[in-house]
């Protein structure tokens, strides 16, 4: 079944998507109010999704029921993923990709983002695409699997998929080192990382958004 969605065009006819991931506990409605700010005036018309993650029971926290896109068991930034949660996940969002292409959007003209947890499913969606997306968007957020694990999962032609990922000098959620240590290790993969550093906490600032808007300008261009 494919996840519950809230969705926003920003003109008729959208020739572009943005997918975009929450991070855990919060909803599809989380980056919605971002869209004003990031949009510019002289991009094509894009349909945002933000689809709602599975409620389910999350260690760390007491095994309260939250929406989460995987189970997070421990605090320890390599045993902290359950990797059948993110294979889960993963899957939910190719069936969204493949319905935008299905409405007229082919991955080509799809962006990927995600904050937090909502950017592990990112990056390790993008390792997996044997089909390119016109890019990947990471904020905040780490690898949630080993570097050898996501050598066995990447596909060839995902390297091509241009990356974006920024984090907070600050962060008490997930270390701007486990951002950066990601960063690397999708460069070593052969992906072409933009990385930015903002000082900031576990959160999005209005620098981050500008330079995001440049980025995604670059990619509209090349589209």
């Amino acid at each position: 079944m494919l996840l519950d969605t809230v969705e926003h065009e920003t003109g008729p006819n959208p020739e572009w998507c943005v997918l975009w991931l929450h991070g855990l506990g919060a909803d599809g409605h989380d980056f919605a109010p971002i869209v004003p700010e990031l949009v510019r005036r002289d991009w094509p018309a894009l349909r945002f999704v933000f689809p709602h993650a599975p409620v389910r029971a999350v260690t760390i926290n007491g095994g309260a029921r939250m929406r989460a896109w995987y189970d997070i068991r421990d605090f320890d930034l390599a045993h902290r993923a359950d990797l059948d949660g993110v294979d889960a996940s993963v899957a939910q969002v190719d069936a969204l990709i493949a319905r935008e292409a299905e409405r007229g959007i082919p991955p080509q003209r799809l962006l990927l983002a995600g904050f937090s947890q909502g950017g592990a499913i990112t990056l390790a969606a993008g390792l997996a695409r044997a089909q390119p997306l016109a890019g990947l968007i990471a904020l905040s957020t780490y690898l949630p699997m080993p570097l050898a694990l996501a050598q066995q999962r990447v596909q060839p032609a995902a390297v091509a998929q241009p990356l974006f990922m920024a984090h907070g000098e600050f962060d008490p959620v997930v270390p701007v080192a486990a951002g950066e240590a990601a960063m690397q290790a999708m460069r070593s993969l052969g992906f072409e990382a933009t990385w930015r550093r903002y000082p900031m906490q576990h959160q999005v600032c209005a620098e981050e958004i500008a330079d995001l808007a440049d980025w995604m300008s670059a990619r509209f261009a090349a589209g």
